[in-house]
């Protein structure tokens, strides 16, 4: 990676300076030396540097910046100026990344725009492209100028089900992974809950597939007007979904992120009762909607069987709890559907 004591190449050119731990962030880790990034392990390095260098753009790796991120952020601001300062966040931060990015009635946005890591290289590369100094100015550009579009672009293309709107099988899956790491180290409890919509291949066949997808469009929207804000909703393949709750750490207080102390957070959780109350919620409002698209008797046909594993009770591992989960899912079949099974609980 290139130091951020060696001369400038071209004073002309936009200079990009990241800062921060870049472990995990890109999946080529040669990549900011490919676009040729000045690289600051530390904010006190970027704060150094500030007396000798000036830079355009400024990528800041939020993952372990702690409670003080908006106290680093503001330094970063006020040394550089003018620059542009975009947020690399894991998925457990975009909470944090949303609200930093965000201005409010008494202050402005203490950044511009985030990224959400691990990045696919290709896609990145493709965004901002090393071998063309004139497309990367360009890409980079349009990231910071059309934010919105270009979220909505990358959620679809990494993170996002086309049909439903949900997460994907891949965000999911990877997001239990980041979060099971933070659990381990924070004694969080997560919930994993998995269901799929009973005899819907009966529906596609009767009403045809675009009755269908319609249905698994409203189940998935109904799901997540279930859940809280943070919980993760995912459509996993076919008419299975996969619903992921945890408790989000961060608290926004005052327009600050306060981190709650462990042990409060331990008293508040109620793994996995509370989620089975919101997924028993949820199978006795989706047998009782209505789909007008299923005919005058669409009212009280549609229902769900689902099974809940927890962290760490019943797996330390993403592959044991969606094991897990299912399991208690297909006893639940088994036992006439409509109903949702708790790994361990009597039956």
């Amino acid at each position: 990676m290139k130091n951020i004591n060696h001369q400038s190449q071209v004073h002309d050119k936009p200079k990009t300076l990241i800062v921060g731990n870049l472990t995990g962030v890109f999946e080529d880790p040669a990549l900011p030396e490919k676009l040729d990034f000045s690289v600051c392990p530390d904010v006190s390095d970027a704060i150094a540097s500030a007396k000798t260098k000036k830079y355009d753009r400024i990528l800041v790796s939020i993952h372990n910046f702690g409670r003080k991120s908006k106290d680093k952020l503001s330094i970063l601001r006020n040394l550089y100026g003018p620059a542009k300062i975009i947020l690399l966040a894991g998925m457990l931060d975009e909470p944090k990344a949303i609200k930093l990015t965000c201005s409010s009635n008494s202050s402005k946005a203490i950044a511009d725009d985030y990224f959400i890591f691990p990045a696919d290289t290709d896609l990145i590369e493709d965004k901002l492209p090393a071998r063309s100094q004139s497309l990367l100015e360009s890409s980079l550009q349009n990231i910071i100028k059309n934010k919105d579009s270009r979220i909505a672009e990358l959620e679809k293309l990494v993170i996002e089900d086309d049909l439903t709107g949900l997460k994907n099988r891949r965000y999911v899956r990877e997001f239990l992974k980041q979060l099971i790491v933070r659990a381990k180290k924070d004694d969080m409890k997560i919930t994993l809950f998995v269901f799929d919509i009973d005899n819907f291949k009966h529906y596609n066949d009767m009403y045809g597939h675009a009755v269908g997808d319609m249905v698994l469009k409203q189940a998935g929207s109904m799901m997540c007007r279930c859940c809280r804000e943070h919980d993760i909703v995912g459509r996993i393949g076919g008419d299975e979904f996969a619903v992921i709750f945890w408790d989000c750490p961060a608290d926004l207080e005052a327009g600050n992120f306060v981190q709650k102390p462990i042990a409060e957070r331990r008293k508040t959780s109620e793994h996995p009762q509370e989620a089975l109350f919101i997924c028993e919620r949820f199978r006795k409002e989706i047998s009782s909607a209505e789909f007008s698209l299923l005919g005058p008797d669409g009212k009280g046909e549609l229902a769900i069987s689902g099974g809940l594993a927890s962290f760490p009770k019943d797996g330390l591992k993403v592959e044991e709890l969606f094991k897990q989960a299912d399991l208690a899912m297909l006893e639940a079949k088994r036992s006439g559907k409509n109903r949702i099974y708790l790994v361990g609980a009597p039956k």
